[in-house]
């Protein structure tokens, strides 16, 4: 499986050396569209309204329970072409309220990899 490659800091589209846009492959990319899959708020995909966490709806600015949370991001990992399991791993909240954490992901090619946000 393909897909774009982004910046891991401006999550942007990159360039390959020739210029034209860059590709991820393997696992990387698996986790990548994980890692787009969690940030991605319900309704802003324009063509699939129905993808994404349920930021605005439940989350933010709402009291909700970490095992909520960590089963909605498990879900939306889980439904990733190439997921066979995915774990979350919430390891800690910042003073600014900033949430932290991974999810273990095992790739259909029998890779484990984790994808922090």
């Amino acid at each position: 499986m393909n897909t774009l490659l982004l910046d891991r800091t401006t999550w942007d589209l990159l360039p390959d050396a020739s210029g034209n846009m860059a590709v991820a492959s393997g696992s990387y990319a698996v986790c990548q569209n994980v890692a787009s899959a969690i940030r991605v708020f319900m309704g802003e995909c324009y063509y699939n309204t129905a993808t994404g966490l349920p930021y605005r709806q439940h989350i933010l600015a709402h009291t909700q329970a970490a095992p909520v949370f960590r089963m909605q991001a498990e879900q939306a990992a889980s439904a990733v072409a190439g997921v066979a399991a995915a774990r979350c791993v919430l390891t800690g909240i910042a003073a600014n309220r900033q949430l932290s954490g991974y999810v273990l992901v095992s790739t259909t090619s029998g890779d484990v990899q984790h994808v922090g946000f």
